[in-house]
């Protein structure tokens, strides 16, 4: 069974996990003195789940099976004061999540705790929360909204999807791709097809996962992941072999030469999908939660936050 240094950490902000839409409206219009007010008059109402919330809970039931040896952990990773926070902890006991460890900040980025737990991957509604996690070497997403509930895996299983170029892999090739076009992309990809790619922001997070898969037989896993490229051959080459290279496990892989990702995030089941283009999570988010991975050479033009 895992060790507690092998737990899967996952840091995830108040605004991923539940819906605080409403409040952060009074705090855009209003300003802070009339956030905390708000928030402590309605402390005791419960909040709804957020994007990322179905995520936690399904990562969070991977431990029911040996609670002592847990395999995961989620951590809350909160600019709220401790005041205002506490309408974030009610709203974890009312939907009955096991997470017993926060961080409040008052306002002030909590990247700084993410070495510190010890975080795999970190989730927030804020993007320059994620540009620094991303910087600094972690996986990190920001979590766009969405309005797709649960989603189309009412399951237990849960099921991740990935983008490859900038969040699975690095962003070597898509460099080709941005500055010569897709002819000298595929042409470099097919000569280049028996050497690995650089792992990107994601790769640990892709690993921890496969070490938890590997601990059920294969049809019995409670992970299901998914690659979900915009790649299609001959360019599927090199991301098999990149896999096969690493010894880690993907589910599925969905070449689609350039076709639109919605439909495909939709009929996997995915309770997330991450991407660095901001054009393909647009069409991710109509299906399913998703996160955008501000990474790599499509996220250096100013603006493509």
């Amino acid at each position: 069974m895992p060790e507690a240094a092998n737990k899967l950490v996952i840091g995830i902000a108040s605004r991923a996990l539940f819906d605080l839409s409403e409040s952060h409206e009074v705090f855009e219009q209003q300003g802070v003195a009339a956030y905390c007010q708000y928030q402590i008059a309605n402390e005791d109402q419960p909040l709804a789940p957020g994007v990322a919330f179905h995520l936690a809970r399904k990562l969070l039931a991977l431990n029911e099976t040996d609670p002592e040896q847990p395999r995961v952990e989620v951590i809350l990773l909160s600019r709220n004061s401790s005041d205002t926070g506490l309408r974030i902890f009610n709203s974890i006991r009312h939907h009955k999540l096991p997470i017993t460890r926060a961080v409040f900040t008052s306002g002030e980025s909590p990247f700084r705790y993410v070495p510190a737990f010890g975080v795999h991957l970190f989730l927030s509604a804020n993007p320059d929360d994620v540009r620094i996690a991303l910087e600094s070497g972690y996986a990190a997403a920001t979590i766009l909204p969405s309005h797709v509930g649960v989603g189309t895996n009412e399951t237990d299983q849960l099921r991740i999807a990935f983008d490859g170029d900038a969040v699975l892999f690095s962003d070597e090739a898509e460099r080709v791709f941005k500055e010569n076009g897709l002819q000298a992309f595929a042409k470099s990809e097919a000569e280049a097809a028996h050497r690995p790619l650089r792992g990107g922001p994601f790769k640990n997070f892709l690993a921890m996962l496969h070490r938890i898969q590997t601990e059920y037989p294969a049809d019995a896993s409670p992970i299901r992941t998914a690659l979900v490229t915009a790649r299609g051959a001959p360019a599927h080459e090199r991301v098999i072999r990149t896999l096969r290279d690493w010894g880690i496990r993907i589910d599925e892989s969905v070449f689609l030469a350039g076709m639109d990702k919605g439909p495909f995030l939709q009929a996997f089941g995915a309770d997330i999908f991450f991407d660095d283009q901001r054009k393909h999570c647009e069409s991710a988010r109509q299906h399913v939660a998703t996160g955008h991975v501000p990474h790599g050479v499509a996220n250096e033009v100013a603006g493509d936050a």
